[in-house]
């Protein structure tokens, strides 16, 4: 599979140095919505496939990230006159006027996946998306801490769901009206996973880096009030289940969140220079991660089969060193370090299905 990445040579260092061609080639995360404005959209760096013909495997290993500046990218076209095929899919989004929940409504609208929203107050629906036809968006008021905000008339026709709920680490004004850790992370989660049909074919989960080690430093601090272990916890009732599930576990969370924005907006939001998109897994990854590139891992998720029942750790990054090496009859060959740079996967299922088929475990 062929990628547009740019590698720069490290200067002053021991071993051989290998220069790749610059190829910078600007994606945009929803190109297909036609939009009178100059503002750039949202653009990543691809990381995920940095491979190169050779006689012998090649083994990389990220080493440490490094932030250098960009040079001037070239814009792609936008298609003004295609409209994406409709979705047999109708996608539950919970938690849909959140940061990350509200781009995940904005790209469902634009690639013409039909969604439906739980909202506690279902007029942020028409403040961030605009009146829309039912036929693309419907709207329902609601509560996941409330079990009997969950009737199953919610979820008839759903066939994924996508919940994106949470609250602050801290005590804040989000905090009020019970909106605590325990009451959404954990109760909201069980709640919603008990009112779901078996016929879901899946539930897309976001939850934090760092819920393994809550008791562990620093993690325990962010800790303090229960949010990893209320995460975790959610989780593990997703798990135990029975329904089929992926696992997002985004690091901290940049860009935005938009919360007081319309649709356009929305879908003009930028990932700044946090493109290149890193998956993990086993919670070792430690970093940030843009919320536009946690909504469109979880809308990706959703057509991955290999996805299912697995937990992913997501960050997104400007760019990174690498060890590259031939390995020979079992003897380190030729061992250099090369800076990666490029775009990221953008809306393109190719590459995001690569990054989800070879996520990092160490």
């Amino acid at each position: 599979m062929a990628s547009n990445l740019s590698f720069t040579a490290i200067t002053d260092f021991p071993l051989t140095l290998e220069k790749f061609p610059n190829h910078p080639q600007r994606i945009h995360p929803f190109p297909l919505l036609p939009l009178n404005t100059s503002s750039e959209y949202g653009s990543f760096k691809c990381f995920a496939s940095s491979r190169r013909r050779m006689t012998s495997p090649l083994v990389a290993h990220a080493v440490k990230e490094e932030v250098i500046d960009q040079s001037p990218n070239s814009e792609a076209t936008l298609d003004s006159e295609t409209t994406p095929p409709s979705s047999s899919k109708l996608v539950l989004v919970v938690g849909g006027s959140g940061g990350v929940g509200q781009l995940v409504v904005a790209a469902l609208l634009n690639r013409n996946i039909k969604s439906r929203l739980l909202l506690r107050d279902p007029e942020k629906a028409v403040a961030l998306f605009g009146k829309q036809d039912e036929e693309k968006m419907q709207v329902y008021k609601g509560d996941t801490r409330n079990p009997e905000d969950l009737d199953p008339s919610l979820f008839e026709g759903v066939t994924h769901v996508i919940c994106c709920t949470g609250t602050t680490a801290f005590p804040s004004r989000r905090w009020d009206g019970d909106n605590t850790p325990e009451r959404t992370d954990w109760e909201g989660v069980r709640n919603l996973v008990s009112a779901l049909p078996s016929t879901l074919k899946r539930i897309v989960l976001v939850s934090s880096v760092g819920v393994t080690k809550f008791n562990e430093l620093p993690w325990s601090i962010m800790n303090l009030f229960g949010v990893l272990k209320y995460k975790k916890m959610g989780e593990d009732f997703v798990l135990k289940s029975g329904l089929p599930f992926t696992i997002i576990r985004p690091g901290r969370l940049t860009d935005g969140p938009y919360t007081s924005y319309d649709l356009n907006t929305l879908l003009k939001a930028t990932s700044g220079q946090r493109r290149a998109v890193v998956i993990g897994q086993g919670d070792k990854l430690v970093g940030e991660v843009s919320r536009i590139v946690v909504a469109e891992a979880c809308i990706q998720a959703l057509d991955i089969e290999f996805t299912e029942g697995e937990i992913y750790e997501i960050n997104s990054v400007e760019n990174y060193l690498l060890w590259t090496y031939d390995l020979r009859n079992c003897f380190i060959i030729e061992p250099k370090l090369l800076l990666v740079q490029g775009e990221g996967p953008g809306c393109d299922p190719r590459k995001w299905k690569e990054l989800f088929k070879n996520p990092q475990s160490q």
